[in-house]
């Protein structure tokens, strides 16, 4: 339980540092990498199979190449961005889910998800409001 939860701050952590700095690696990115995504779900969810690893590195990669396209059509508009980045996370994450066996479902269950709508795990301001500047 202790090590979930260390794993799900220093999620919330890097995630709110970066989307404070523009994003990691300078390229516009609010989020992380498909394989730092891969990296955070492995350290939370045991048992990960190689065939596994390879199925969701394509739907983390899928979802990043979504998410960027529309933070490019959104020109900086975080609220006209983030319903269409949180559809692309649920899908993402119902696709992900879809992978897992039972026991590893419910420990992706208990991994707070990240979003612009705040709540749990939420990257955008306390209580889903508007990011700061």
């Amino acid at each position: 339980m202790k090590k979930l939860l260390l794993v799900a701050l220093l999620a919330i952590g890097t995630s709110a540092m970066s989307f404070a700095q523009g994003g990691p690696g300078g390229g516009g990115r609010g989020g992380r990498t498909p394989e730092a995504q891969l990296e955070a779900l492995k350290a939370a969810v045991t048992g990960i199979t190689a065939d596994q690893s390879t199925k969701i590195m394509a739907i983390y990669t899928a979802s990043t190449k979504k998410s960027d396209s529309i933070r490019t059509a959104a020109n900086g508009d975080f609220q006209a961005m983030g319903p269409a980045m949180q559809a692309v996370r649920t899908d993402a994450n119902a696709k992900v889910k879809a992978l897992l066996t039972a026991d590893q479902q419910k420990q992706f269950d208990a991994i707070p998800q990240r979003g612009f709508g705040g709540g749990p795990g939420g990257g955008g301001a306390p209580g889903g409001g508007a990011p700061r500047n």
